[in-house]
């Protein structure tokens, strides 16, 4: 297969308008460590998959009662190590309207700001919290000297976060917006039984569903990305796989939990698309580009700029779960070259 003309606009340019929100290309698996050897296994195997996952170490669910501080020092120490090889690690750290929130914040964004990743917000009762977050996260940097716009994530799992979950969304610090299942379902005060919290009851409960369709569609009216929840069941992969399945093909989830080191490559492969889906996606969008955009048939179909994004956005999450063998190299470095180094700029 030949690579496109280089004289071409590139897909990402020619089908989405200048002004127009550009979705995020968060890694699909957002996996959780809280101890210091889940850490440091999560990093060694981040290593050695590529940045395909995140990690976020947890300050919050991870960290002692009354060692929280010294529980973010650790998480210092390995943001900044040279165990962080690809820059994408963020962290969790205390919801806002706990006493040591703004010590801990401190402690990681004092250490660690240049190199975080993302700062993870727990538990906000509505976009108040989220604004107040904001601030803190703002402040600290300003007292680090760090010179950066850090991205904020945001934890939906109370009745508050859901009722303003719109609005959370639209912040313009939000990047992605989490379900919370758990806290979720607990706050309901046993009125959603406990098979909810499960990798099929999770599917099924109307309130649950709800929550997490709104949290969805929230996230895609503002161009953020929706992470979907944990499975408790890590060592059931086959539920994994299936829940996985459908956070991404019917729920639209863009990206997902893992809280056990086992769950990283299912839920990457369930986050990817198909080699059928793959090779249909170049197949259309290299017969668009090749006629400049303008409409094409294709399997007896008509296909325009609509159908272009939506399979140019199929290449791009291929690309994304696997940037060495998604695509033919060809075409990978077609639509994705590298960027200028120094000395060639």
């Amino acid at each position: 297969m030949s690579a496109p003309p280089s004289a071409l606009p590139l897909p990402s340019q020619a089908l989405f308008d200048p002004e127009e929100p550009a979705g995020s290309a968060l890694p699909v698996c957002d996996h959780y460590a809280g101890t210091e050897a889940l850490m440091r296994k999560s990093l060694l195997l981040q290593a050695e998959l590529g940045p395909v996952f995140d990690i976020t170490l947890d300050g919050e669910d991870g960290a002692p009662v009354g060692g929280e501080i010294e529980h973010a020092q650790l998480i210092t120490e390995l943001v900044m190590s040279a165990e962080n090889r690809h820059g994408r690690v963020g962290a969790r750290v205390l919801p806002v309207v706990h006493p040591k929130f703004e010590e801990m914040l401190d402690t990681v964004i004092g250490r660690a700001g240049q190199r975080l990743a993302y700062l993870m917000v727990p538990k906000p009762r509505g976009l108040a919290d989220v604004q107040r977050a904001a601030r803190a996260l703002d402040e600290a940097l300003a007292r680090a000297g760090v010179h950066r716009v850090l991205p904020m994530h945001a934890l939906i799992e109370t009745h508050g976060a859901l009722q303003e979950v719109a609005a959370i969304a639209a912040h313009p610090r939000i990047e992605s917006l989490s379900f919370g299942l758990m806290d979720f379902v607990s706050a309901h005060r046993g009125a959603i039984p406990y098979p909810a919290m499960g990798a099929k009851g999770q599917f099924t409960h109307p309130l649950v569903l709800r929550a997490k369709l709104e949290i969805a569609a929230a996230c895609h009216a503002h161009a953020k990305t929706p992470s979907h929840c944990v499975v408790t069941e890590f060592k059931d992969q086959k539920a994994l796989l299936a829940a996985a399945e459908r956070a991404c093909r019917e729920l639209g989830y863009t990206r997902m939990w893992s809280i056990h080191p086992a769950q990283i490559r299912t839920i990457v492969d369930a986050f990817s698309p198909t080699a059928a889906e793959v090779d249909q996606a170049i197949e259309i969008i290299s017969a668009a580009q090749a006629a400049a955009w303008a409409p094409i048939r294709h399997d007896d179909r008509l296909h325009d700029r609509a159908s272009y994004r939506y399979f140019w956005q199929v290449i791009e999450r291929a690309h994304r779960t696997d940037p060495v063998h998604g695509l033919p190299a060809e075409l990978r470095l077609a639509w994705f070259p590298p960027a200028p180094t120094a000395a060639a700029e």
